[in-house]
């Protein structure tokens, strides 16, 4: 058994996964765009499928491919799921989530590093991932996000 630090509600807890579990690693962005004196922050409308057995909202994410730095990744699943081209990561904002889930009846441990991103771009063309995707203000994101861990 490995033991890790989560932190929950701002409190850090200890909890223990088999050190032969299968992890994955992901990176996404929190994405937001100024308009006027408002900031909105882009949240995609993911289906339900094998991982998630019913439809979610959160943040743009993906694998990171093997020799690729993680703001390659974000970049990368952005461009992919989005559309958008033209973000700017922001530099001292870097967070983790981490989570297990069951895929095929494997426990896995996932971990995903979260980093925050400006576009100038209000256009989304969402990936055949996704079936929407809203620009909402911080009080209506927090709101539509799913899991609160994303939060």
């Amino acid at each position: 058994m490995v033991c890790s630090n989560l932190l929950v509600n701002g409190q850090a807890i200890i909890f223990k996964y088999n050190k032969n579990m299968p992890i994955e690693k992901s990176a996404g962005a929190v994405i937001f765009r100024k308009e006027g004196n408002k900031i909105y922050y882009l949240l995609l409308h993911y289906p339900s499928n094998a991982k998630a057995p019913r439809e979610y909202w959160d943040f743009p994410k993906g694998h990171i491919e093997k020799g690729e730095k993680i703001e390659e990744t974000v970049k990368r699943e952005v461009k992919e799921e989005t559309g958008l081209k033209d973000i700017k990561l922001i530099e001292g904002f870097k967070e983790w989530i981490k989570y297990f889930f069951k895929f095929k009846g494997k426990n896995i441990f996932k971990i995903v590093t979260f980093f925050l991103a400006e576009t100038k771009t209000k256009t989304v063309k969402v990936s055949f991932e996704h079936i929407g995707f809203k620009w909402l203000p911080y009080e209506e994101a927090i709101e539509k996000l799913t899991f609160k861990n994303a939060k």
